[in-house]
């Protein structure tokens, strides 16, 4: 019995133009140009000989869910690629702002006027004006952060009013559902308030979240070898 024949693997410049590609096809499909898709490589938990071989396959945008575990690896990466960028993805603290104020170029998980205000507060002290995502609360689940849907106006104005630029609003719907309806949701609520960035998409539902408006995709297991 023949055994079967083992795949190479691919390596991360590999993965990274496989990634591109299919965020290229699928904004051409929707009329798109793809240099209006922002691709964030999800590193967290993540090695940083991983992170470095992406690095230089060419990705400049990473993010990180968690403040500590960024610190733990990052300041010697940023040091080493003053170009790369780091985004915040995940839940964030208000006890946590002084360093992601210094840590992330933008955060995408605004989600709270008293998170707005000691980013604000911090992002003075370090004189510093990281972006920020409005994250919204798509599928209005109690374990998940983001705002109430009915509060999105008020926190998209609190931001416009800060000091900190407005990058859009951020959602990631609910598990083991169809995420399209969702992805147009969220759409049609950052049209409602005039709003042109929208962070959605992971790695099992990029493509369709570009070909329904997404300005960023945050991709971890489709850019990383198991």
């Amino acid at each position: 019995m023949a055994l079967p024949i083992a795949q190479p693997m691919m390596s991360a410049a590999d993965r990274l133009a496989s990634v591109r590609g299919d965020i290229a096809a699928a904004a051409k499909l929707a009329g798109r140009d793809p240099a209006g898709v922002e691709l964030v490589a999800v590193s967290k938990s993540r090695a940083s000989d991983e992170i470095e071989a992406l690095i230089a396959a060419g990705q400049q945008e990473f993010g990180e869910s968690r403040v500590q575990e960024a610190l733990t690896k990052w300041p010697p990466l940023l040091a080493a690629h003053p170009d790369v960028r780091l985004h915040c993805i995940g839940r964030l603290q208000s006890n946590k702002a002084a360093e992601a104020v210094k840590l992330f170029e933008t955060i995408h998980s605004v989600d709270r006027l008293s998170l707005l205000d000691a980013l604000v507060r911090e992002a003075e002290k370090a004189r510093c004006t990281p972006r920020v995502y409005v994250q919204v609360n798509i599928g209005e689940e109690e374990q998940k952060g983001g705002c109430a849907i009915g509060e999105v106006g008020k926190l998209v104005d609190a931001v416009r009013r800060s000091p900190l630029p407005l990058a859009g609003l951020m959602a990631i719907p609910p598990l083991d559902v169809e995420p399209s309806p969702y992805f147009a949701l969220l759409a049609q609520i950052a049209r409602r308030h005039d709003v042109e960035g929208l962070s959605i998409g992971m790695s099992g539902d990029f493509k369709e979240a570009v070909m329904l408006g997404a300005t960023a995709v945050r991709v971890g297991t489709a850019l990383f070898e198991d």
